[in-house]
């Protein structure tokens, strides 16, 4: 299969790769849900060349992640998470998580602190029903109406 049918595979985790599928994209990400809102503060942040940052940027926002906002009280413009944009946080949440595990030995290079408590903020996966904390072993995959339909 090819990159570009695999925006139209039956696979919502396949699916988003076809945009977020890139080092550069997450990092872009991860800089914007930490504040980063201007063209030139990305390319210093990253280290990214500057085609290759307006390529993400437009990318993001052809798909409503980022939108291209006036500053209120400037001459520049900003690079604005939308909701949609917003609710990629646990995702990059997940993947730090992941490399606190298993790619820090020296311990986190961050913490996600809770502004009001200071406890740390995790990941966890839920059932929607009973609101039981879930692993991989209580997870059971099963079509649902997007693979029906494809079937039909």
């Amino acid at each position: 299969m090819r990159y570009e049918e695999l925006e139209s595979f039956p696979c919502s985790i396949t699916r988003p790769l076809v945009i977020l599928g890139d080092r550069w994209t997450l990092l872009i990400l991860r800089a914007a849900l930490n504040g980063v809102r201007r063209f030139n503060a990305f390319q210093t942040e990253l280290g990214i060349s500057r085609s290759r940052l307006q390529d993400r940027l437009d990318r993001l926002m052809e798909h409503d992640i980022l939108t291209k906002q006036k500053q209120e009280h400037g001459a520049y413009e900003e690079y604005r998470l939308t909701q949609k944009g917003l609710e990629i946080l646990p995702i990059l949440m997940a993947f730090r998580e992941w490399g606190d595990r298993y790619m820090a030995p020296d311990g986190p290079p961050m913490y996600f602190n809770h502004r009001d408590c200071t406890g740390q903020a995790h990941t966890t996966l839920i059932c929607d029903a009973c609101g039981t904390p879930l692993t991989e072993r209580d997870i059971t995959p099963v079509p649902g109406p997007g693979m029906t339909a494809r079937a039909s």
